[in-house]
């Protein structure tokens, strides 16, 4: 008899116990056939039984390779009489962990490896037998690669050193004698590295001249400043080399294959050009900006493949030992993928560390020393690309090349990269050398900003802006024949700070502008194309414009811009005479200004941010950053800049300053708003059936009869199931399961609940807000026009439907919003809450709602004009939209014969529950802050008519609605 070798063909080896079985069934019958050397021949697919190899190698080989196609008769092995490999199963001896996660990872990582050619299975060697082997005896649901795994998991988030690992790892093998794990922290490191976890070390010139890199890498001096690439211990050599500085690159292409490695990210790495907007004035993704297209359309090759790579570049400084005085400054290059969508591109898992730069100081002018490596690389992802496996489509191997498209940094970290001084009478990169400044006390300032409004535009002609009237048009748009005409003209500069070198202060001509280098980016051979090659980081930007406009208004004396020496600017500049120093006898006096705030009124303000209640995980607490005496702000980081501009200062600021200050504040915070706006658009609710249904009352009603909309409340769920009911009849296939059921009666069972969370965002009901610090019961609903509607949320309801499938309603408080109640200036949205409307028509769907932020006894909410909608409910119930064309069923005898459709009543109990994939209840466990009064979390309401039809025997299946508990808030 035959062995069974079906399990040789199979894809996804690491998974399949069926494929590890036979595997081990293998090398035990190729055990006795190997030479006196030790070596036999491999049946895989690189060597085809014809190269000899070592039989220790042999499971990893295959593991990498698979079997040789065809190979169905073991001709170099004698084949047993009988076998039956299905049956195998391995004990502990054998070491096969069946539910491993681990074999997954390392099919992952070998067959990409596999695509690129050829490789020695060395560096897997010590892989397997982490694998193979049991962390500790008789425990066969941990290996000790996988246990390793996690325990470096943990390391990086809890911020472990290396010192307490080392020490974690040595009472672990003091407590347990016989567990097999590594000694020390440097050998998990290196284990690490060959699952393509690790970096490459490059050392660094003391002064930044070089890399000790490729040519230079054996040197033991700087090819620039000859200085020592060793540090000296009093003056002598210590015996060890110990570098000055060590540059870690971690290389992109392996990361960006892996990409690829699992169905789910390989998908998603097509979403750029399926899931890109059809509207052409809708944007949000780069694929829909211009800079986007005419690349593709520059390079249509590159373009003709949608798997190939778009990159995004950023650069920042940081301080590695947190907020401790000592000062030091490391860098970090990070790439994001624009393939993916928007809502996973920027999340911290698909952002890829990419140069880690050393300290203490800045690179600055020598940022491309550093860079060196990977342009490099992504030069070679251009031009010859990488092999690589897209396991989406049947596991095919395409040539995978990537672009590097633009960068986002701030100002500072701009002028590092591109190469323009962000200093200077030039200092703008756009404008270039038609930059307006004038030099004022102490520093240089820019102005020039109404040449562009439109010529007739009358500030033009107002002379308080800069004491002239502006005739100059926008300024030029420089080509990029222009831009390189200009670097040709640079002049190439030393590397590095020496003081003899690259330190020496050189002081540019009139012809090089302001430009200190051409950038290495100028390498990439389509860098010179692309339209959008710095982007600035809005955060950066927001930050501080916020800080300096909160520094104005509060007087803050250390971010204050009103400086007496900006008032003598305006004194020489001839404009706000009303501002100008005066002596009055031997004192300088100067006057207040309109812009600021009194004492009085700071305190106001400040005390309006500690009032303010937010929704959970929308913002800090803010109060903690409100001063003792309450009259300015301490310690804000850069998302709570974000919230107070865009959402606290335009209401804060109301009624403390002058309209025109106001209305001046009021629009700059909607700039930075439409600026980090989300704008997809969401089409309303179409709801063709209440419209068909009032169309026949307009028929059946008469003048003087009944109001229309009330009969239609009355009769509209008996009319919508008979012409439901009477097309499953017909069998159309516009009904669905879903429709037929939402169209019947619910089965008298309601559930109440006291927190819901849609799509990760909490609601709350009012009664429990009260008693939190955090604010989630503010709702508003757009109408069918521009108008939209809000309130307070009261309760939440689930209604059961048959067939498991159920609807989540809340019902509202919704507050009057005609002109007495309501107040609309610059954006910013004002409703007396004491006034109530709509007590007739108070429920919403979940999914309708969007949430808001409360202050005091007035809500305040800003219109921006934008489709910024954050609540949705994807694939269910409570977010049906009835697209079905009803016909005319006036003709049919419409009879609802209830033995057909069986109300069932499902057992609630008192767990909180999952309703759908996008939203889920809460009880009073997953609150924080709460009260020691007990608060009930479900209540049921059911006829006694619905109690006794418990006893009905239906077939539904229990397991059509998922019941469980919800930990996660």
């Amino acid at each position: 008899m035959t062995i069974d070798k079906s399990w040789t063909t199979i894809r996804r080896r690491g998974s399949s116990n069926e494929f590890w079985n036979g595997l081990q069934h293998f090398l035990q019958m190729a055990k006795p056939f190997a030479n006196d050397r030790g070596f036999i021949k491999y049946p895989c697919r690189r060597c085809l039984n014809n190269a000899s190899h070592q039989l220790e190698d042999l499971e990893s080989h295959i593991f990498r390779n698979g079997f040789m196609f065809g190979y169905n008769q073991w001709i170099h092995r004698e084949e047993p009489a009988t076998a039956n490999v299905g049956t195998m199963v391995a004990g502990p001896s054998g070491g096969i962990h069946e539910r491993d996660e681990m074999f997954d990872v390392l099919d992952d990582i070998i067959s990409e490896d596999a695509v690129g050619g050829p490789s020695s299975n060395e560096q897997y060697d010590d892989l397997f037998a982490a694998l193979r082997s049991e962390l500790y005896p008789c425990v066969s649901s941990f290996s000790s690669l996988n246990f390793l795994v996690k325990l470096m998991h943990l390391k990086v988030l809890n911020k472990w050193t290396n010192k307490s690992f080392d020490e974690l790892l040595k009472l672990l093998k003091l407590a347990f004698l016989k567990i097999d794990l590594v000694e020390s922290h440097y050998e998990a490191k290196k284990l690490m590295t060959k699952m393509g976890l690790g970096y490459s070390s490059i050392n660094v010139c003391k002064n930044d001249c070089a890399l000790f890199w490729k040519e230079n890498s054996l040197k033991d001096t700087c090819p620039v400043c000859s200085e020592s690439r060793w540090k000296l211990q009093s003056g002598k050599w210590s015996g060890k080399n110990v570098p000055h500085k060590v540059l870690r690159y971690f290389l992109v292409g392996p990361r960006l294959k892996r990409l690829f490695a699992t169905s789910k990210t390989a998908k998603l790495m097509r979403w750029h050009s399926t899931g890109k907007s059809k509207d052409n004035d809708v944007m949000r993704h780069p694929v829909d900006g211009k800079s986007w297209q005419k690349f593709d359309k520059r390079h249509p090759q590159f373009a003709g493949d949608v798997r190939n790579i778009r990159l995004g570049l950023a650069v920042d400084g940081f301080n590695p030992f947190g907020n401790m005085s000592l000062s030091y400054s490391m860098w970090h290059v990070v790439l994001t993928t624009y393939n993916l969508p928007p809502w996973i591109c920027m999340k911290a898992e698909y952002l890829m560390l990419s140069i880690l730069i050393p300290g203490p100081h800045s690179p600055g002018k020598d940022m491309d020393v550093f860079l060196r490596p990977l342009i490099d690389e992504l030069n070679k992802l251009w031009v010859h690309g990488l092999d690589t496996r897209d396991v989406a489509y049947e596991n095919g191997v395409f040539r995978m090349r990537a672009a590097l498209l633009w960068t986002v940094n701030d100002f500072s970290a701009r002028s590092s990269l591109s190469g323009w001084s962000g200093k200077g009478y030039r200092a703008c990169p756009t404008c270039n050398e038609d930059t307006p400044s004038v030099r004022v006390i102490g520093k240089t300032a820019y102005f020039g900003h109404r040449r562009f409004l439109p010529t007739n535009h009358h500030w033009r002609s107002n002379l308080q802006f800069d004491g002239r009237t502006e005739r100059k048009r926008p300024p030029r748009r420089f080509s990029t024949t222009d831009i390189l005409e200009q670097l040709r003209r640079v002049k190439t500069g030393i590397p590095g700070k020496h003081p003899n070198y690259g330190g020496v202060k050189r002081k540019r001509g009139d012809d090089e502008l302001n430009w200190r280098k051409k950038s290495i980016f100028y390498e990439l051979s389509y860098w010179a194309d692309i339209e959008l090659k710095h982007n600035l980081d809005v955060m950066h930007i927001g930050k501080n414009v916020c800080d300096s406009l909160l520094g104005t208004l509060l007087a803050d004396p250390h971010k204050l811009k009103d400086t007496d020496n900006a008032r003598r600017d305006l004194a020489k500049l001839g404009i706000r005479h009303e501002l100008h120093l005066f002596e009055d006898g031997n004192k300088l006096m100067k006057p207040t200004a309109d812009y600021t705030f009194s004492e009085a009124n700071r305190r106001k303000f400040c005390r309006f941010i500690i009032s303010v209640k937010f929704p959970d995980g929308f913002a800090s607490n803010l109060s903690k950053n409100v001063a003792q005496n309450d009259s300015r702000l301490l310690g804000l980081k850069s998302h709570d800049c974000h919230v107070i501009m865009q959402r606290l200062m335009p209401v804060g600021c109301r009624s403390l300053v002058s309209k025109n200050i106001w209305s001046t504040i009021a629009e700059l915070c909607m700039f930075f708003k439409q600026l980090c706006a989300s704008t997809v658009n969401i089409s309303d609710m179409v709801e063709a059936q209440k419209y068909e249904h009032k169309q026949e009352l307009h028929v059946r009603l008469r003048e003087g009869c009944l109001n229309i909309n009330e009969v239609h409340r009355i009769e509209f769920a008996g009319w919508f199931f008979e012409k439901i009911y009477a097309m499953h009849r017909m069998q159309a296939p516009e009904v669905t399961t879903e429709l037929l059921s939402l169209s019947s009666k619910t089965n008298m069972v309601v559930s109440s609940y006291p927190a819901c969370i849609v799509n990760g965002v909490r609601f709350v009901t009012h009664d429990r807000d009260v008693r939190l610090r955090t604010q989630n019961s503010g709702v508003s609903v757009p109408g069918t026009g521009q108008e939209m509607f809000y309130g307070q949320l009261q309760e939440i309801l689930e209604f059961s439907y048959l067939n498991g499938f159920s609807v989540v309603l809340f019902r509202c408080k919704w507050f009057k919003c005609d002109s007495k109640h309501m107040i609309t200036e610059n954006n910013t949205t004002s409703i007396d809450i004491n006034g109530e409307a709509y007590k007739d028509d108070q429920f919403i769907l979940a999914s309708q709602a969007k949430q808001y932020v409360k202050h005091r006894s007035i809500w305040d909410i800003i219109d921006d004009g934008l489709s910024d909608i954050d609540i949705l409910q994807h694939n269910s119930s409570s977010n049906f939209t009835l697209f079905v064309d009803l016909g005319n069923l006036q003709e049919i005898n419409l009879l609802r014969r209830d033995q057909d459709i069986i109300p069932i009543v499902q057992p609630i109990t008192n767990d909180s529950r999952h309703v759908t994939d996008d939203s889920s209840f809460l009880n009073d466990a997953d609150e924080v802050e709460l009260s020691d009064e007990e608060d009930e979390s479900v209540e049921v309401y059911a006829d006694e008519e619905t109690d006794a039809e418990n006893d009905i025997d239906t077939e539904e299946d229990d397991d059509d609605r998922s019941y469980h508990a919800s930990d996660s808030d």
